[in-house]
């Protein structure tokens, strides 16, 4: 995913909506105690040029990565879209928003597939995925393995979730089994990325596809 930014109120010039308020974002300060729910900020999110996430009443503003990051995303994005063609699930990328009603979030995961029918309705939510990825970054992986996978573990139909790391070319998958215990799946550089959920097998030459090598 790309860099997460709180809103502050440094240097900033307030918006005001109905029954909330709040500042506008400032690269590289801290949260403050901002707080709206999540109607209100749906609302206002619709008015907004940039992606925000928001975790129990804060936002976050979300900035760009890099071009590795958005490659890696594209070639899972593709392999999953070609393996569920003519089938009822859809693959998404990170314009649309998934809500994790159970732990007050919204959140762009980097990929997602549902094949649920209320989510085919629902065109600016989703809310029912089987798979989620998150390719990681510097600034966000302790966040995407911690609190984010915290809150994805409360979405009852995720079956799988996969941290995919192009710096050091591993994955870590987490899958849900019967039993509703997660076990996680880890594939090493030069491994194939295993995606039980939607029976996809992506060859590590597809997966990093134009990614650079670290520096």
């Amino acid at each position: 995913m790309g860099h997460r930014h709180a809103l502050s109120p440094l240097s900033a010039k307030a918006y005001t909506a109905p029954r909330f308020w709040f500042w506008e974002v400032v690269m590289g300060h801290a949260a403050v105690d901002v707080r709206m729910s999540a109607e209100e900020f749906m609302v206002w999110d619709r008015t907004q040029t940039v992606r925000h996430e928001f975790v129990r009443g804060e936002v976050f503003a979300m900035a760009g990565g890099e071009d590795g990051n958005a490659f890696v995303t594209l070639n899972i994005a593709s392999a999953a879209r070609a393996q569920l063609r003519g089938t009822p699930c859809k693959v998404l990328i990170s314009e649309v928003k998934l809500q994790v009603e159970a732990s007050d979030s919204f959140f762009y995961p980097n990929v997602m597939v549902t094949c649920s029918a209320a989510d085919a309705a629902s065109r600016l939510v989703k809310r029912e995925p089987v798979l989620a990825v998150e390719v990681l970054s510097p600034s966000t992986a302790a966040y995407d393995r911690g609190e984010k996978f915290a809150a994805y573990r409360r979405i009852a139909t995720l079956r799988e979730y996969a941290l995919v790391d192009p710096r050091s070319r591993r994955c870590d998958v987490y899958r849900k089994g019967d039993d509703d215990l997660w076990v996680l799946h880890p594939f090493e550089p030069g491994q194939a990325l295993v995606l039980a959920s939607i029976e996809l097998i992506v060859s590590a030459e597809t997966l990093w596809e134009d990614v650079p090598p670290a520096e």
